[in-house]
């Protein structure tokens, strides 16, 4: 039924930022809101030149392909901390599709004033593929905009992490490549398709004795410089409030150098040349290419989606809010079509820039969008003054930001040790994205992935167990009658291996087993702590070692009440108090009902874990204890065991006598110990 409720519900899961602006702190927030934006505009700056590069399309472009899609992702988007707009294995991506459409050979110009008497219309050239990589990325857009009408955004579970990391690995030395060619200045064929990058490197040194010494000398310092700094911007983090901007600065001081000795003249270096300045009107897209680019734009689509929702996750996951995976599909779709009405290549996010917006101390995408406002300047105005810059330089740039690609290397011995399948993925998707077509690699790795999980797991499901009463033997609750669930316990059996492509369906089953969820659980409980403390510290609450009492409540403290909502958690002093979570709390908050005490997992018939799936326990774990609900591990065979020990799940807190042999002995153990009821918790309230 549509009512006026259903639909403002429906306008702000549309539309997020209905959820987060009117929220917004602006006192507390904005001035790092607004150090944030204009330090990452000036990297988004740099960094859209340079991977314009990646992308086979004049380098101007990039500006508008970092300007545009954050725009309409402010309004859609669901992730306050990552910033929009190029990445450099989406961009390589973007270019190997633009080779292979418009390559060089089909704009020569024949009888012309040439030695060879051939050249090349680069004009042109330059505008088809523009044209090119614009309507690709309107198409990302409309297959991303569909699969998240359609609620596809489980795909991405299917991307698994040693997948990507082999993956974007692969890409990363490809990208090394195509870019070592501009450092070098040396004449070199673009190839596309499969061992184009074994074709690549063999032209790159049939041609070494080419090499322009005034590109590569500039192209050294500035990755020298780059990667310098940067290490040291990662080492004393906790002093620089702001990391240095070495790539603004090193490209401003190269542009002084290259115009002021005019190394285009007198030593043949090859510079930017050409910034536009001001914006293009917007360009209906090209369908008759469509037929041509749908199995690229499917790959990029599903790519950027995932490279985008996995770092959105991990920001979410550290600063305590949810991103939707749906929405992110939409909120990309739409950014992809819009800005490639605009000549813009395909939107995602960058790790570089997400992470000097996030350390700059970004809050929100009002960060981003100021990020916007800074690339419009250099659009309108600086964009210019740029044009004498060396391409060499922004080639250093792109390596620089490689870095943390290369080392995922290190992945290899570590997932040796924890899971051989997980190490075979990894090496199967690197080599073959390096080997054949960079889509058809990613293909071929998805391909492998679901391949060895169709070896290892069947069709996973989950159930709640109860006791048959007079004996140690545990069914299903819902397929046996006369079947009892211990009181205050509930267990689950997975019946399946846990990898990373189910570990959803193992949270999903726990919520639904359970009853709760458990981080909502500890929010709501944090929240009438907040209060409960505010109100003790105001002393409209009394307090004794049996209970907690409200002297007074009325509209005035019910408007108290919501002020507390927005109020941060100041300190006040400790007090012990036991709580009845279960029961009516004198406060105006709703904390869902927790009925049980302990939480059992029968792992009978789990026969492997993956280290998604461990990282994944640990988060349950330290989920429910922190709502004082403990969890037990019974039935795990030696080999699982194993699992758990050598992807380090047994530390901290979480011990192996949390392990039993059988569901029974770990249901003894708990009616044993535990002494009291599970509602009541014991506090220390700060």
């Amino acid at each position: 039924s549509c009512t006026p409720v259903t639909a403002r519900q429906k306008l702000k899961k549309f539309f997020p930022v209905l959820n987060w602006l009117p929220k917004y702190r602006w006192k507390e927030w904005l001035v790092h809101d607004l150090v944030s934006g204009l330090c990452t505009g000036l990297v988004a700056t740099l960094q859209g030149l340079a991977f314009a590069l990646l992308a086979e399309v004049p380098v101007g472009y990039g500006l508008y392909s970092s300007f545009f899609p954050i725009l309409t992702y402010f309004f859609l988007g669901t992730s306050r901390h990552i910033a929009v707009g190029p990445f450099p294995v989406i961009c390589l991506m973007v270019g190997q599709v633009v080779l292979a459409m418009a390559p060089d050979e089909k704009f020569i110009i024949t009888n012309s004033t040439e030695s060879n008497g051939t050249m090349i219309d680069y004009e042109a050239r330059d505008a088809a593929r523009v044209v090119i990589s614009s309507t690709l990325s309107f198409l990302i857009g409309i297959i991303q905009l569909i699969l998240g009408v359609f609620q596809f955004g489980f795909v991405v579970r299917y991307l698994g992490d040693p997948l990507v990391r082999g993956f974007t690995t692969a890409a990363a030395v490809q990208v090394l490549i195509s870019q070592v060619k501009l450092i070098l200045n040396v004449p070199s064929t673009n190839y596309s398709g499969i061992l184009s990058m074994v074709y690549t490197t063999m032209d790159i040194f049939a041609n070494i004795g080419k090499t322009n010494f005034a590109d590569l000398t500039a192209g050294l310092i500035t990755l020298v410089l780059c990667l310098g700094v940067k290490d040291l911007n990662e080492r004393f983090k906790h002093i620089l409030r702001i990391p240095v901007p070495i790539e603004v600065i090193v490209a401003i001081v190269a542009t002084g150098i290259s115009y002021g000795v005019n190394l285009e003249e007198n030593y043949n270096a090859a510079i930017v040349k050409n910034v536009p300045s001001g914006f293009i009107p917007p360009v209906a897209p090209d369908v008759s290419l469509f037929s041509q680019m749908i199995v690229p734009a499917f790959s990029i689509g599903i790519l950027a989606y995932a490279l985008a929702v996995s770092l959105g996750k991990v920001y979410a996951i550290k600063y305590n809010y949810e991103i939707d995976g749906n929405q992110e599909f939409i909120a990309f779709g739409v950014s992809n079509i819009f800005s490639g009405c605009f000549s813009c290549f395909c939107a995602t996010t960058a790790l570089s820039r997400s992470a000097v917006q996030e350390s700059t101390g970004g809050k929100t995408q009002i960060a981003g969008l100021l990020t916007a406002v800074v690339v419009m300047i250099s659009l309108l105005s600086i964009g210019t003054y740029l044009e004498p810059l060396q391409k060499s330089v922004l080639a250093a740039i792109v390596i620089s930001n490689l870095k943390g690609m290369f080392w995922q290397v290190v992945d290899v011995p570590r997932l040796w040790r924890q899971s051989k399948w997980d190490t075979a993925i990894w090496l199967f998707t690197c080599f073959a994205s390096l080997l054949l077509d960079i889509d058809l690699g990613l293909l071929v790795g998805i391909i492998f992935g679901l391949f060895t999980v169709f070896l290892r797991v069947q069709y996973p499901s989950y159930n709640s167990l109860g006791n048959i009463p007079g004996t140690d033997i545990y069914k299903d609750i819902e397929k046996y009658k006369n079947v009892e669930e211990p009181e205050g316990i509930k267990i689950v059996r997975f019946s399946s291996a846990i990898f990373y492509g189910n570990v959803d369906t193992l949270k999903d089953g726990v919520k639904s087993i359970v009853g709760f969820d458990a981080v909502r659980v500890f929010t709501k409980r944090t929240k009438a702590q907040q209060k409960i403390n505010k109100l003790l510290k105001k002393k409209k609450m009394s307090a004794n070692e049996n209970e907690i009492r409200r002297d007074s409540y009325t509209d005035e403290d019910s408007e108290m009440d919501d002020d507390l909502d927005e109020a941060e958690n100041k300190e006040t002093n400790d007090i012990m108090l036991q709580i009845d979570w279960n029961a009516e709390l004198p406060v105006s908050v709703s904390v869902p009902l927790v009925t049980i005490h302990s939480l059992i997992f029968d792992f009978g018939q789990v026969i492997f874990l993956d280290v998604v799936a461990v990282d994944t326990l640990k988060g349950i774990y330290k989920e429910f204890q922190r709502i004082d609900v403990e969890v037990y591990i019974a039935g795990c065979d030696d080999k699982v065991f194993g699992q758990l020990e050598s992807c380090g799940f047994f530390q901290d807190t979480i011990k192996p006598g949390i392990c039993f042999l059988t569901i029974h002995d770990a249901v003894l153990h708990i009616q044993k110990q535990k002494k009291r009821p599970c509602s009541n918790v014991l506090l220390d309230m700060v």
